[in-house]
């Protein structure tokens, strides 16, 4: 099972990032107008006296805050699939198990975890701002460079060992 589990991990990023895709075409609107309820009840826009700049204000951060909906789903969607064949290639290396192991589980892990930072700011970033968010689920961000210790131990596995293939 903890050879599946890097696998599972994957696969559920890629299905985060197409159900939210399939949620923004169903209804875009819930998106848009949660972000600006959100902004509505931000305090430090809120402290902005002239209903012009706070209006000005709330439409630049809606566009923002939208786009971290949409980093979540890129990223979801591009690092679970690239993860799904990084771990395919993994089970082709003639390399020691525990490396492939430990690989797998960076990729799968990192991969997975990486993405869910774009969503929590895009859910959280109207009404904490959008650093706040960032800086208070960074937690997720980690898996970034997870996902990346494990592309260069990647880089290195192949260059060292041999591929498992039959020759043709």
């Amino acid at each position: 099972m903890h050879k599946k589990i890097p696998f599972i991990l994957a696969t559920l990023s890629m299905v985060g990032g197409i159900f939210i895709a399939i949620l923004f075409g169903v209804n875009e609107e819930m998106f848009l107008n949660k972000i600006e309820k959100d902004l509505n009840q931000n305090p430090k826009i809120m402290q902005i006296l002239d209903e012009t700049k706070r209006a000005e204000k709330i439409s630049s951060e809606k566009d923002k805050n939208w786009r971290y909906y949409q980093r979540f789903h890129f990223h979801a969607t591009a690092i679970g699939s690239m993860s799904i064949a990084i771990l395919l290639l993994l089970n082709f290396m003639a390399a020691p198990t525990k490396l492939i192991t430990l690989n797998s589980w960076l990729i799968g892990l990192g991969g997975f975890l990486y993405p869910i930072v774009w969503l929590m700011a895009a859910l959280y970033g109207p009404i904490m701002g959008r650093h706040e968010a960032k800086e208070a689920f960074k937690i997720f961000a980690f898996g970034g460079g997870a996902y990346l210790v494990g592309l260069v131990l990647l880089v290195f596995l192949i260059i060292k060992y041999p591929l498992k293939l039959k020759n043709a």
